[in-house]
């Protein structure tokens, strides 16, 4: 598939880094959802069913953006084993941006899962303790810019699904994705964790 055919041969972060300087996403592509007053665009791509303008895939717009980040990035994420992902994280943690993560505690220990990789980088990692699944798919860059939609971060999602991709500039929708974030980074605080619960007390 030509949307993701760089997955299967060489890295795409040194070519994809000279595009995405700036604020990194190209203004051409943009396409306004809302006109009341607030700056607002959006990009739509559509993983494993083609590719947006200019013939740029969907994955290489995630990326464009995530690189464009400059002072923090909140990933709330079900899943993260793609490579190129979990490099371009790593490489923003390594510029000095302020990156905190959001998992699932099951998914983070599966083979191939980058949350390991990323918290001996030295980046903040926080995940659920609760029987169901932590099943949020979206990122905030420089509390601004807002990229959320089906995807996992997976190769799997990447290479064989039909996922959606949304990359929007709205202050409405961000505000509302960081109070979420905000919420569980608190709730997941491991401070509360309970190692040793107690057991139900029998009426």
């Amino acid at each position: 598939m030509e949307t993701v055919s760089w997955l299967q041969g060489d890295d795409p972060l040194p070519a994809l880094l000279p595009q995405c300087k700036g604020d990194g996403v190209n203004r051409e592509v943009r396409a306004a959802v809302a006109s009341e007053g607030r700056r607002t665009w959006a990009i739509a791509g559509f993983v494993g069913s083609g590719c947006l303008p200019h013939g740029e895939s969907s994955l290489s717009r995630l990326l464009c953006a995530l690189l464009a980040a400059r002072s923090s990035l909140e990933l709330c994420l079900f899943a993260f084993s793609s490579p190129q992902l979990g490099r371009a994280v790593q490489l923003l943690h390594q510029r000095g941006v302020r990156v905190r993560v959001i998992t699932d505690c099951d998914y983070m220990a599966l083979n191939g899962s980058q949350i390991g990789l990323l918290r001996k980088a030295g980046i903040q990692v926080r995940h659920d303790q609760d029987l169901g699944y932590m099943h949020h798919k979206f990122a905030v860059v420089d509390r601004k810019v807002l990229i959320t939609g089906s995807l996992n971060w997976t190769t799997q999602a990447i290479q064989n699904n039909r996922e959606n991709v949304l990359i929007l500039e709205d202050e409405e929708y961000v505000r509302l994705f960081l109070e979420e974030f905000e919420r569980i980074w608190e709730e997941f605080n491991p401070t509360k964790y309970t190692f040793f619960p107690q057991e139900k007390r029998s009426h």
